[in-house]
């Protein structure tokens, strides 16, 4: 058995932010890895670096929890998507290990459902709640004049968001709900904005993290953590709000004007994109 320990750089030792030290934790495991022919000492570094991210994975699996998988097949599917990742991340890019592994691993969670969704059987509790949706729906598209958030549905019923949108995701029923309706209440942002091709997005997204990554670094922490767990971690607008002690109103002023200040400082002439 072989025993791997990250050296510790000067850097490293400054750091506060946990997330920075075990990115730079595992990105220094993974290029010894890529450095190295001895195959026990390769699998001893992606060990140690799989062992230090997997709390990325469970959090992710969490996700996707109540929708008819059981949490361990949840948390082996998204342990797996840890273990593609750190197999085919290239330290040498210098792209962030988190940004790279994050849509990974959630598309192999997406793959799962999609790949297995004949087999999962929807709990009973989701099914009424399924027809609860719908028998209330068109009187609060009436009364609204277009189709309800989560949250208004969820007010509707007297449950919780999540249950809604796990009801809605078990069944593939959100052709029950407009594309064009408001996501977390935003009314710039609607349910077809949110939808991607899941089987292109890693790459494009971890080259467009690293062409921002200059202008990111202007941003205060604050600014950063707020874009992280929007869209790095897939945090909703409430759920942010209450991470950093704001209302949804207002994390969705704050997000809008950080996208601003970034579009302004990439769009002008005076700026230079490192390569």
């Amino acid at each position: 058995m072989v025993t791997v320990l990250a050296s510790t750089t000067v850097d490293e030792l400054h750091s506060t932010d946990p997330k920075q030290r075990r990115d730079q934790a595992t990105r220094e495991l993974l290029s010894r890895r890529a450095a190295t022919t001895d195959e026990e000492l390769q699998q001893a570094l992606l060990n140690e670096a799989i062992e230090l991210n997997l709390g990325i994975a469970h959090s992710i699996a969490s996700r996707f929890r109540g929708r008819g998988v059981e949490s361990d097949d949840l948390d082996q599917v998204a342990y797996l998507g840890l273990l593609k990742a750190a197999r085919s991340y290239n330290p040498s890019t210098g792209t962030p290990f988190l940004a790279y592994a994050v849509p990974t691993i959630r598309g192999e969670v997406k793959r799962y459902f999609r790949d297995c969704s004949w087999t999962v059987r929807i709990p009973r509790r989701l099914q009424e709640l399924q027809g609860s949706i719908a028998s209330v729906r068109p009187q609060l598209v009436q009364d609204l004049q277009r189709d309800p958030t989560l949250e208004e549905l969820a007010a509707e019923l007297g449950t919780d968001v999540a249950e809604v949108e796990a009801a809605i995701a078990a069944d593939g029923c959100f052709s029950v709900l407009s594309l064009d309706r408001p996501v977390d209440g935003d009314s710039t942002a609607n349910l077809a904005d949110t939808i991607a091709d899941e089987e292109d997005t890693s790459f494009e997204r971890t080259e467009a993290v690293a062409m921002l990554e200059p202008v990111l670094n202007d941003l205060t922490p604050r600014e950063r953590k707020i874009l992280e767990l929007r869209f790095i971690e897939g945090h909703t607008q409430a759920d942010i709000g209450a991470e950093i002690g704001v209302s949804q109103m207002q994390v969705s002023r704050l997000l809008r004007g950080i996208l601003d200040r970034l579009r302004e400082q990439i769009e002008s002439p005076n700026q230079v994109i490192a390569a």
